[in-house]
């Protein structure tokens, strides 16, 4: 399997990995409102025999009180097809991200995912360090600084790119 950066041809075959996914249109939404709106951090693919098998893409955040040239980023969407998922290929996704994103100079990187699955990769919750997200994440909502000490220099409310309110519930509702 190999992990690279996505291509302009791909697009397609990421539409189907997070459709599949999720059983739902939305995180493949996101990720092409974000190409649009050219939001797009990093974006990678997983290639098994010549097929697009998984995907993770990261986005620019703004921190509320953050030091001048701080740089973070939000993981998601990262899928994989259900037919190829409990091989490691999210894993390496995660892992290979979280690599480029310290090459390219991002100081640390949030996300709203399972605390239990990306606990191993040392993501921590975010309200431990005094973060919040606008979509009332609790203990979902979570960080790995890739700049040590990055943590400690920022606090307050985390933004999103806006791409994601459309798909955000409701405020008010469960």
């Amino acid at each position: 399997m190999e992990i690279r950066q996505e291509s302009a041809g791909d697009a397609p075959a990421i539409w189907r990995v997070q459709e599949q996914a999720f059983s739902e249109e939305d995180e493949a939404k996101v990720v092409d409102m974000l190409r649009a709106s050219n939001s797009v951090v990093l974006s990678l693919v997983a290639v098994a025999a010549g097929q697009v098998v998984g995907h993770v893409l990261f986005s620019p955040v703004t921190v509320e009180s953050s030091p001048v040239g701080s740089r973070w980023v939000a993981l998601g969407p990262i899928g994989v097809l259900p037919d190829q998922q409990d091989r490691g290929i999210g894993s390496r996704l995660v892992r290979e991200g979280l690599a480029q994103c310290r090459l390219q100079g991002c100081d640390g990187v949030v996300l709203l995912g399972d605390p239990g699955y990306y606990g191993r990769f040392g993501f921590v919750p975010a309200s431990d360090y005094g973060l919040t997200d606008p979509y009332g994440g609790g203990p979902a909502f979570q960080a790995i600084e890739l700049r040590q000490g990055a943590l400690e220099q920022i606090t307050g409310a985390v933004r999103f790119a806006p791409e994601f309110d459309a798909f955000a519930p409701d405020e008010g509702q469960a």
